[in-house]
């Protein structure tokens, strides 16, 4: 049985200068966005939390490395985190995780669940309130092509 290949992506702290991105391909294929602040690799391991802890033990000093993501979801239709706490908040997690009695990695899962749901649901509201403010000025119709021209022409965007 071969070992698959696992494609990750790796937010960066800063962007790469190009003498810094050349230096890190020579190690390891990537492939960069438009402005270096993200990257791209495929690892070998045999499961995609081994895949994330292998690179970041082998670009841990060479990159300003943020997070390391799995680019697809696992079996169980997650994406993994691999992320490298500094020591204070490490400690704090750790506290944190104890006082409610759970492991640090399951605290901070249930925590950026939470964190996503509320997201998700204050951004719902705010549509739903921007929406209603908008019928309240003007006729589905108008608003529905107000819409289509909007989704269709993004001014400002920046090509990379």
């Amino acid at each position: 049985m071969t070992t698959p290949y696992h494609a990750l992506e790796i937010t960066l702290t800063r962007p790469l200068t190009p003498a810094e991105l050349l230096h890190t391909v020579r190690a390891m294929p990537l492939a960069a966005n438009c402005d270096a602040t993200r990257l791209m690799t495929l690892v070998r391991a045999k499961t995609p939390g081994k895949a994330l802890n292998r690179l970041r033990h082998q670009m841990g000093g060479r990159l300003p490395l943020d997070v390391i993501t799995t680019h697809y979801p696992d079996e169980d239709h997650r994406i993994l985190l691999n992320i490298a706490f500094p020591p204070a908040a490490h400690t704090t997690l750790h506290a944190a995780a104890d006082s409610a009695g759970q492991a640090p990695h399951l605290f901070l899962e249930l925590a950026v669940h939470r964190a996503l749901a509320r997201y998700a649901s204050d951004e719902a509201d705010r549509l739903d309130q921007a929406i209603h403010h908008l019928l309240a000025h003007t006729t589905p119709p108008h608003l529905l092509a107000a819409l289509g021209r909007a989704l269709t022409h993004t001014p400002g965007a920046a090509p990379c």
